[in-house]
């Protein structure tokens, strides 16, 4: 479930509190989390729910200004079972503080190294973990698809890759592009 970034603050204090998304297969369910970029969400309930149903109240706790607004960006998406899910707020997200830790003991490297090696072996496209980490490296805050057009690739895979290093505390993501974070600094120099 991804929230534009309007969404982010109200996320955060728990002011939006409720989504609306239509879905082929439910995205999401009860007792669940779901990590964005305000934090960690508790998923509370999933439910099928009518457009009709939907009121103004709900409308303003999916963070919207009223239900016209959510409404139109529904009919945006018109295709799937419309689903209703309640969460909160349940804490920072984990990567946060995993990337301000640059001090990397032997053993966590180790942990680190075999992950990429694994992503390498895994990926369609051959080895890139270090490529893309030097890429980043070298230029930060530029747009993904400028990266991605830089080692021949497409921008989504490559954004879908530069995610799995964010899991690993590895990058950021800024408003445009990316940067290494204190611990993927640390990691590129000793690899």
């Amino acid at each position: 479930m991804l929230f534009p970034q309007r969404f982010w603050s109200g996320l955060a204090d728990g002011s939006v509190e409720l989504a609306f998304r239509r879905w082929r297969r439910v995205g999401v369910k009860a007792g669940g989390t779901q990590l964005t970029p305000a934090g960690v969400l508790a998923i509370d309930t999933v439910d099928v729910v009518d457009v009709g149903a939907i009121t103004e109240d709900e409308a303003r706790r999916a963070g919207y200004h009223d239900r016209a607004e959510l409404l139109g960006e529904l009919d945006r998406h018109p295709d799937g079972t419309l689903y209703r899910i309640a969460f909160h707020h349940a804490g920072p997200d984990p990567r946060a503080t995993l990337r301000e830790v640059a001090d990397v003991p032997d053993d966590e490297l180790g942990r680190i190294r075999a992950r990429l090696a694994r992503l390498d072996r895994a990926s369609s496209h051959g080895p890139w973990t270090e490529a893309v980490l030097r890429l980043i490296a070298a230029h930060p805050a530029v747009r993904a698809a400028d990266l991605a057009a830089s080692l021949g690739r497409e921008t989504q895979p490559f954004k879908t890759d530069v995610r799995k290093l964010k899991q690993l505390g590895l990058t950021e993501s800024l408003d445009v592009g990316y940067r290494l974070s204190p611990r993927g600094h640390t990691v590129l120099s000793r690899l």
